[in-house]
């Protein structure tokens, strides 16, 4: 134990900057990201900025970049660095794509992500969606006022005044000097988002969900079941994508492409990306594409796709002799730039003054270190595991799983409308959770429901227990609409067809009284099927959706058996309480504090205001 120590040896003892920071998640691409060294693989970042800057003065219309590196050298890095530079540029927007949940359905799931994205704050400290609704406005009545503008003064006055008339005629107006865009619906939410009221349905509406009823006759926003997801997902991207490109040049990014799930043509996550990209350049009016992948990924599957030299064309610019760029491992002179500028960040957020740049390092050993060309990720980890000698061993688990609980904590509005994330993570749970017994449950099993293809979709796993005696069938329904809901439910009471004892149903929103079919179901399930409802709630499904990231971040490099344990000695999964309700006895009754999926006030209606006589001289208002 440490006796006199000087303060920077005591910070230095109590905290490490360099632990759980080995990976760039999408966190650190659209928020704080690491500390970047600008010189490091500045060929490849340089090659986004002269490309961004070429088609914005049009010099080029669309332009692909591939980057390749192995695992850990920097290809996150590069893409973060892009973001947070752009950030400050008013003619930018950015669409970043890391995950892939549903290759069955990658199209419609871009189109979530596209939505996602523009959710972010841009350049003017709004989200993107907004910057967009603000510049279709002044571009049709010839103001040039500032988003916060129209959210905070011309919106509430205009919507009091003329209730939802005033989205009509604004909507009409911008059709009629915008022939191109054909879909009304498409502008009528995106101008919605200048309301705080209907800001965040009309951000769901426009990721492809359906709204309650309610709330889509209150916004004049068509409410129908979309047969073919895929298709209108890609159709819905290419016209969002037409409409922004006419006030900014589209960033879009595609990372973390090296994994090796199939959809259910055999096709990986990095071909069906790159097929998306070249049926997206083909239609995209200006916009630059970046993806980043491992070499042999490029080599072993991009390279044998069908139409590949047409679809390398689109990835990879001429300019650039259609070859992907190639990033470099670290020299001695990077290590030591990476290592001082992670610590001069560290020092100056605890207001100490090191001795020299690299302290506690030597700067010798470091420069040694260099001469075997080590990936970025090498580096980190190796400062992570020299940084201090404390003597308080910590799982290798910990710090890594309070990283992705800090990145889930930014994300989990979103999360929480993730049906297929929040499943697969209770799923992950229980699954650890084999061989215990709780709330009158020993579980032997974690099983997927076998079912024909109408049914297939909807319970999403079962856990079997008690020599087979219990099986619960756990659903998660996020959704709004009645229609989706009753389909559920419809599953979830068919104890016999499913080949369960008990269905749950785990939602946080009420289910609106007019989807009497849906209601009719519920009252089945919990009176005379013995089911539940069980209450989502975020605070309880945080720690699995992080532990669940941490299991599925290879890059890491932890063991299934250290994870596992991390899991039962923390008790994450046991001592969770949505966990324990899901097994425990069900009450029958309706779970206390759901939330209310319709509009928290209605829009103000006015006696006569037909949409000829609104005055859209947006200027008046102040």
């Amino acid at each position: 134990m440490i006796t006199n120590a000087s303060p920077i040896d005591e910070l230095i003892q109590n905290k490490n900057p360099f632990a759980g920071h080995i990976v760039v998640r999408s966190s650190q691409v659209w928020g704080k990201s690491f500390p970047d060294v600008p010189s490091i693989n500045a060929h490849a970042s340089n090659a986004v900025f002269d490309a961004v800057e070429k088609v914005s003065k049009g010099e080029r219309e669309t332009v692909g970049i591939t980057i390749t590196a192995e695992k850990g050298v920097g290809k996150s890095h590069i893409i973060s660095r892009v973001r947070h530079r752009l950030q400050q540029k008013d003619n930018v927007l950015f669409i970043y794509m890391g995950k892939y949940d549903n290759l069955n359905q990658i199209k419609y799931e871009f189109l979530q992500t596209v939505a996602s994205s523009l959710r972010v704050h841009g350049s003017q400290k709004v989200m993107q969606w907004q910057e967009i609704a603000a510049a279709l406005v002044n571009e049709v009545t010839g103001n040039n006022h500032t988003p916060q503008k129209y959210i905070e003064h011309i919106y509430p006055q205009y919507l009091n005044k003329y209730s939802s008339k005033f989205i009509d005629k604004l909507t009409e107006t911008i059709l009629q000097k915008k022939p191109g865009i054909t879909n009304p619906y498409l502008v009528r939410a995106i101008l919605w988002t200048l309301s705080s009221v209907h800001i965040n349905y009309a951000n769901y509406w426009l990721s492809g969900l359906e709204l309650s009823q309610q709330q889509a006759e209150a916004m004049g926003l068509p409410n129908f079941e979309k047969s073919d997801k895929e298709a209108e997902g890609l159709k819905t991207v290419r016209q969002i994508l037409d409409i922004v490109s006419d006030y900014k040049v589209p960033v879009i990014c595609f990372d973390e492409l090296d994994n090796t799930e199939v959809n259910e043509y055999g096709f990986l996550s990095a071909q069906l990306v790159a097929s998306l990209v070249k049926d997206l350049y083909n239609s995209l009016k200006r916009g630059v594409f970046l993806l980043a992948m491992y070499p042999r990924t490029w080599g072993e599957q991009i390279k044998v796709l069908p139409q590949a030299e047409a679809v390398i064309d689109r990835l990879v610019s001429e300019q650039l002799d259609r070859q992907p760029l190639k990033l470099n491992n670290l020299n001695s002179d990077d290590i030591v730039a990476v290592v001082s500028q992670w610590l001069k960040v560290f020092y100056q957020n605890n207001q100490v003054n090191p001795p020299h740049p690299v302290y506690p390092f030597n700067e010798t050993k470091l420069r040694e270190f260099g001469k075997s060309k080590p990936t970025v990720r090498a580096i980190l980890k190796w400062c992570a595991e020299n940084f201090g000698n404390s003597p308080v061993k910590v799982h290798p688990v910990e710090k890594f799983y309070q990283n992705e609980l800090a990145n889930i904590e930014t994300s989990i509005d979103d999360l929480m409308e993730n049906e297929d994330t929040i499943s697969k993570a209770l799923k992950f749970a229980f699954s650890s959770l084999v061989g215990e017994q709780l709330e009158g449950v020993k579980i032997e099993a974690i099983q997927d429901i076998q079912a024909k293809s109408a049914d297939k979709g909807y319970i999403d796993f079962k856990i079997i227990g008690n020599d087979s005696t219990v099986k619960i069938g756990v659903d998660v329904i996020q959704q709004s609409t009645g229609t989706y809901v009753g389909a559920a439910l419809k599953r979830l009471i068919e104890y016999k067809k499913f080949d369960i004892t008990r269905g749950c149903l785990v939602r946080s929103k009420k289910i609106s009284p007019a989807a009497t079919l849906a209601n009719q179901r519920l009252k089945i399930l919990l009176h005379d099927k013995g089911g539940e409802w069980v209450m989502l709630q975020s605070q309880d499904i945080k720690p699995i959706l992080a532990i669940l990231s941490v299991y599925n971040c290879e890059s890491y490099e932890l063991t299934k058996e250290q994870i596992f344990d991390f899991i039962k000695e923390e008790k994450i999964a046991i001592n969770n309480p949505l966990v324990r309700e899901i097994l425990s006895e069900p009450s029958g009754e309706l779970p206390s504090n759901l939330t209310d999926d319709d509009l928290p006030i209605s829009i103000p209606q006015t006696v006569d205001s037909s949409t000829d006589e609104i005055d859209l001289n947006l200027s008046l208002a102040n």
